[in-house]
Formats: C-alpha cells, structure tokens, sequence
C-alpha cells in the first residue's frame, strides 16, 4: 500500500484563492495574514486539501479562526497532520496554549476538538446569529 504524500506549509501568496474560498474574510486581509505568518495549508500528493488560519486573542493568545479540509480529504487523519505542524511552529515560538471554538449547535467540530486533544474551557452564550452561543476549547503545546 502506499501511503499519501502530505504536507504542510506556511501559506504563500499564490495560495491566497485557496485559503481565502470560505468567504469569511477578504482577500485583502487573507493576504494580510499570509504576510503575517497566520496562514497554513496541506497538501496531499501535490494538491491543496486543506488550510488553518490563526488569530491572536489580544495580540497575544494563539485561536484557531478556521480549519478547512476539503470534503474528500475528511476523516483520514490530516486535520492532525496540520494542527501539529502548527503546534510546532507555535510551540518553537514560545507559545504554550491554542485556543479554538465552536457554535454550540455543530456537534461534529466539538466531537473533532475533543477527539485531536482540546479541552472545553467557556462558554459565551448568545454570540452568533440566532442567540447560539461559542464553546471554547483550549490544548496544552
């Protein structure tokens, strides 16, 4: 059997299409946090299947803004490929926490965060559309 070539990476600017498809920022400020070193994605046999992008709570406080892996790359274990050369990177940067979150409605991101070694710790109720709240979770480095 042979095993799938993966790879994980800093974003580049020619991955700004690719880690900017979800539509929740611009690619302006996609390509700001390109630039910044807050963007990473995996490859598999040479074709992007998935980016993470961070966010720094206070400037200070590594948070997991959003992780997508492509629907077909799902449920074969990259998403943990990813997390960890990002927690690698955090971790030779001094950092000792990660934070992230989920709507408190998407049971399956919650059994994900649970599942690759987060621990629940807050709640704020009310903060999404509809009055549904954000779980947070948090993983020692």
């Amino acid at each position: 059997m042979v095993k799938d070539l993966v790879t994980v990476r800093l974003a580049e600017n020619s991955d700004l299409d690719f880690v900017s498809q979800d539509g929740y920022l611009s690619k302006e400020e996609v390509f700001w946090k390109i630039k910044r070193k807050e963007c990473f994605v995996l490859s598999v046999d040479g074709n992007l299947a998935g980016y993470l992008r961070l966010e720094f709570l206070w400037s200070l406080v590594p948070f997991i803004a959003l992780i997508l892996i492509k629907e077909r790359y799902q449920k074969k274990g990259y998403s943990r490929d990813l997390l960890g050369f990002v927690e690698k990177t955090l971790k030779n940067k001094g950092y000792e926490v990660l934070y992230s979150s989920s709507q408190a409605d998407e049971t399956i991101p919650q059994a994900w965060h649970r599942h690759i070694g987060f621990e629940e710790c807050g709640v704020i109720n009310g903060i999404n559309k509809g009055g549904v709240g954000e779980i947070f979770f948090r993983k020692q480095l």
